[in-house]
């Protein structure tokens, strides 16, 4: 793959963009060195509205997404014009057969990868008033686990559900997107299919969605793997797969986090609602197989808060404890610093997002970390890791899996 110049590959990908007959989705997202965009992230689909067919723009800054929809012709190509215009460091372009990854280099220039689908796919142009929606309402793998009804409309029982499976695709497909288009994540092929894992996967929810997205609507080969202690589980899962016909690129075990063993090792690791420490057990898996992108989504933090329980409170902070609802809030977001700060100290660049709105949940927290292989072993990190431990005398799960070199550590 060598480099050619910036403009030129931009406008072959500007071709793409501008076409809505092939177009299936293009996202922006990154910064060139030494420049920063105006958007986080843009992502671009063709809608039909009752007005006719429009660009729909999605541009998300740090905290909300903005969308416009644009006429064909002048007022699309004026959009898409102002978006190449970005100094965006990645460009990830689909069409119905194709798959297109742009990054721009040091220098300035531009590396592209192209890549042929097993099998053309047909945009979705339909308009959610609401928000767009990475799998739509009729989609076989909604009406499998029992999220819509086989006419294809979402449940009004299973609404919260629903919400929760798109928001959680929405930053999947932005943490493997970023990872590959800046070299944590190879791109994988048919021969060599993306390998993951969701670790206290239930009845894999999110697991099934999971695969369906990244293996048909963004076109990426994926073998998915799901462990959970229950056998109940494990056989559910496995009718639901042979009903949906992906048996051969999924399977079910039955075993605890914490003594999961597959190889090769995984390379993206789910960890979603898993209770208290298990999210614990997760997070040193997923570190012990310097997994380059994990995304957990904690359930309840009851170990911090028990210990907090027991331990006396640092001076000046007796208010944050002294009322019961407050305290476990508290130890809610010290159980997550905690865990934040332990995987930058082991090589990970880490955010904390939001992962549903508290209003739908009060799980809505999520742990969303990249493999940079840069292991932090001073500095402020670790001097500050270590100064919270002491100070609110606290022993955190992760922390005593990580020091114990068989990755287990005692009840």
């Amino acid at each position: 793959m060598a480099a050619e110049p910036l403009l030129r590959a931009l406008n072959r990908l500007r071709g793409l963009v501008l076409d809505d007959q092939v177009l299936v989705r293009a996202v922006a997202s990154g910064r060139r060195r030494g420049e920063q965009p105006r958007w986080k992230r843009v992502e671009l689909r063709y809608v039909d509205l009752k007005a006719g067919r429009h660009l729909q723009v999605t541009s998300y800054d740090a905290t909300q997404a903005h969308t416009a929809n644009h006429a064909l012709g002048a007022a699309a190509r004026d959009a898409v014009d102002d978006l190449l215009e970005e100094p965006f460091g990645n460009w990830h372009v689909e069409t119905s057969t194709e798959q297109h990854q742009l990054r721009v280099t040091k220098r300035l220039e531009a590396l592209v990868h192209t890549t042929r689908r097993p099998e053309a796919v047909a945009a979705q142009r339909g308009h959610d008033q609401a928000k767009d929606r990475l799998l739509p309402e009729d989609d076989p793998v909604l009406r499998a686990l029992g999220i819509a009804s086989d006419e294809g409309r979402i449940l009004p029982s299973r609404q919260a559900k629903y919400r929760q499976v798109e928001e959680f695709l929405r930053l999947l497909d932005a943490s493997v997107t970023d990872a590959i288009d800046k070299g944590h994540l190879r791109r994988p092929t048919a021969e060599d299919p993306l390998r993951i894992v969701d670790l206290g996967c239930g009845n894999a929810y999110l697991t099934f969605a999971a695969h369906r997205f990244l293996g048909t609507v963004r076109g990426l080969p994926v073998e998915l793997t799901g462990v959970d202690v229950k056998e109940q589980s494990r056989r559910h899962n496995e009718e639901v797969a042979a009903g949906l016909g992906v048996e051969r690129s999924t399977r079910f075990a039955v075993g605890s986090i914490g003594t999961a063993e597959l190889d090769p090792a995984p390379e993206v690791v789910l960890a979603l609602h898993a209770c208290d420490t298990a999210t614990d057990d997760a997070l040193a898996r997923a570190l012990r197989w310097e997994a380059p992108v994990v995304l957990a989504a904690p359930c309840c933090h009851h170990d911090i808060a028990a210990q907090l329980r027991r331990s006396p409170t640092p001076a000046p902070y007796s208010l944050l404890t002294r009322h019961g609802i407050l305290r476990e809030r508290f130890a809610d977001t010290l159980t997550d610093a905690l865990r934040a700060a332990l995987l930058r100290r082991e090589g990970y660049r880490v955010d904390v997002v939001e992962f549903v709105e508290s209003a739908h949940t009060p799980r809505n927290t999520l742990l969303r970390a990249v493999r940079t292989g840069r292991r932090v072993t001073g500095g402020s990190v670790a001097s500050e890791y270590d100064d919270l431990v002491a100070a609110w005398q606290v022993r955190p799960r992760l922390g005593e899996l990580l020091a114990d070199p068989s990755g287990r550590a005692d009840a």
